[in-house]
């Protein structure tokens, strides 16, 4: 399967067939350059979306704690990474497919153009041969009527009785004359037709199935440079593959890296105060010095020889009220005024106390006017962030547990730092001892400031460790004490419950 042997004669259709293969390379090249400049836009959005969605955290408090945040970020590193992949895939289109693409073209163009040339000069050679063959032939064709026409004057000169001798040898030298040149017209006619038949045998048996073989290698390495290019297009991708499941994999894991109950925990120790919820507000009894009387209907206390206070009444009385910030003293209720006291006589003619409703009213209504005993929580924000004061030292404006949280960072960071003082006067030692046994090295004495300040710093920092210990451990202590008090006060509940139970 050649194309010199089957289109021998189809060299016009062969010029624009191998335009087209030139046009279609650079097609598909542009393809390419188009799919980098998506792939390009791509990784430079993904970008932008992660920078959009990375929190820039200015202080270390603003760091992601909880499994859900770290996890997003980490999909969003994850995301980055898969951007670059995207951004590598780009370059490699770029250098293995659209670069080479090009180069290829160029060289392509080049190498038609020359053998295009060459077929071009072929033909014109062919074309001139023929013409110096054609032109032979019809100057052989004209002497030779020019012969036949000598040939003809001198037989009708010869045959003429009336012509002389002289006008017959004159017309016989006339038809040699003529006869010679047509034998060398037709010698002329016979090697140029020769020579043509060889030249048009060489031109469509070995010039041009040359020429065209290898405008048939040119075509066919196109088809192979672009199916090259093809492979090297999905190799570009695919050679990422490993890396992008490898990003993929790390957002699984990110995903799977949630632990919700890791979560709750992290909001109770960012949240939790310390403090002790309020206790069971206790049972007040008002009526324990009134009564109501059948005969008049009105509200007296029992006679004063049967008036006994059962201890067990006076729940209300046995003990404080526990509060958010402490213990708050009961608010009193007002004392009676001796307008409001009366007296009433028996039929026996004793005399005994009346209490008059105005004070009961005035309790009642202060019960249910007077401002709420718990303190509001709606004016706490979230973890406590309102300041109750200025910022102290020993965190003593902050609730219990979140004072007890911040001394302990405070003294690890106090131990890091002591440690790394630690360090350095070692090696001050160090150094000085090797300045003392070899003082070309340095002076020894030089070292003594620094060692000396690091020395102070030692002992502050040990200072600053021992002060927040003690403040730590006065933390922990009322944190135990109080829940000691939280388990009395619970039994104390359970009992309370069971005298209520009992009173009614």
């Amino acid at each position: 399967m050649s194309w010199g042997a089957e289109l021998w004669d189809q060299f016009d259709n062969l010029d624009k067939h191998t335009q087209w293969g030139i046009d279609f390379l650079e097609r598909y090249a542009k393809f390419v350059k188009e799919r980098i400049e998506i792939e390009q836009n791509y990784a430079k959005q993904l970008r932008n979306l992660v920078k959009k969605y990375c929190l820039k955290r200015s202080s270390k408090d603003e760091e992601p704690r909880f499994t859900s945040c770290l996890a997003f970020f980490n999909i969003l590193n994850e995301l980055n990474d898969y951007a670059g992949q995207r951004e590598v895939v780009a370059e490699e289109m770029g250098h293995r497919v659209y670069g080479e693409l090009m180069r290829y073209s160029h060289d392509l163009k080049t190498e038609r153009k020359m053998h295009l040339q060459e077929g071009r000069k072929a033909q014109q050679y062919l074309d001139m041969c023929w013409k110096q063959m054609d032109n032979s032939k019809k100057k052989f064709e004209r002497e030779c009527r020019e012969a036949e026409k000598a040939q003809q004057s001198y037989e009708r000169l010869d045959n003429d009785t009336n012509a002389t001798k002289a006008d017959v040898e004159k017309a016989k030298q006339q038809l040699n004359l003529r006869t010679h040149m047509a034998d060398e017209n037709k010698n002329e006619y016979a090697a140029q037709l020769q020579n043509f038949n060889g030249e048009q045998h060489k031109h469509y048996y070995i010039v041009i199935p040359q020429i065209y073989k290898h405008l048939q290698e040119m075509d066919e390495r196109r088809t192979i440079k672009l199916s090259e290019c093809y492979k090297g297009f999905a190799d570009s991708e695919r050679k990422v593959i490993p890396i992008i499941s490898k990003c993929l994999e790390g957002m699984i894991l990110a995903a799977k890296s949630v632990d919700e109950r890791r979560d709750s925990q992290i909001v109770i120790d960012s949240f939790k105060s310390g403090f002790e919820p309020p206790g069971d507000f206790p049972f007040e009894d008002y009526s324990q010095h009134i009564y109501r009387t059948v005969s008049d209907g009105t509200i007296s206390t029992p006679k004063q020889e049967g008036m006994k206070i059962d201890p067990k009444t006076t729940v209300g009385k046995a003990k404080g009220k526990l509060w958010l910030f402490g213990k708050k003293p009961k608010p009193q209720s007002p004392p009676l005024t001796p307008t409001s006291l009366y007296t009433s006589t028996t039929p026996n003619g004793s005399q005994y106390p009346i209490f008059s409703i105005e004070p009961v009213h005035y309790c009642m209504s202060d019960i249910k006017t007077g401002k709420p005993r718990i303190p509001s929580f709606r004016s706490l924000k979230r973890g406590w962030s309102v300041k109750m004061g200025p910022a102290l030292e020993d965190f003593s404006h902050l609730p219990p547990e979140q004072r007890r949280k911040k001394l302990q960072q405070r003294i690890d960071e106090l131990n890091r730092e002591l440690q790394k003082e630690t360090d350095q006067k070692d090696a001050l030692i160090k150094m000085k001892d090797v300045y003392e046994k070899n003082p070309q090295m340095g002076d020894p004495g030089s070292l003594q400031p620094k060692l000396a300040e690091t020395m102070g710093n030692m002992d502050r920092l040990r200072m600053e460790i021992h002060k927040n210990e003690a403040w730590l451990s006065e933390v922990e202590g009322k944190v135990a004490a109080r829940g000691d008090r939280r388990h009395s006060s619970d039994i104390n509940h359970l009992v309370t419950q069971g005298r209520e139970r009992s009173l009614f």
